[in-house]
């Protein structure tokens, strides 16, 4: 998955931390939730803008 379709960071965006495009929602923030034991359905529930790939995104960024 190319991650950099949906993952980008602009220092006048929650202090330049990676984030979902067309969100405020950081990377690290979306992992806090997973981390928490939350599933990816819990996530789109609470943040309908997300997509599923939008998720993966976050775990590709992350594991490269």
């Amino acid at each position: 998955m190319d991650w950099r379709q949906y993952i980008y960071s602009d220092p006048k965006i929650v202090l330049g931390k990676p984030t979902v495009k067309g969100t405020r929602l950081s990377v690290e923030f979306l992992l806090g939730f997973f981390a928490a034991g939350w599933i990816e359905q819990q996530v789109i529930d609470n943040y309908p803008t997300l997509s599923s790939e939008a998720l993966r995104a976050v775990f590709a960024f992350t594991a490269e």
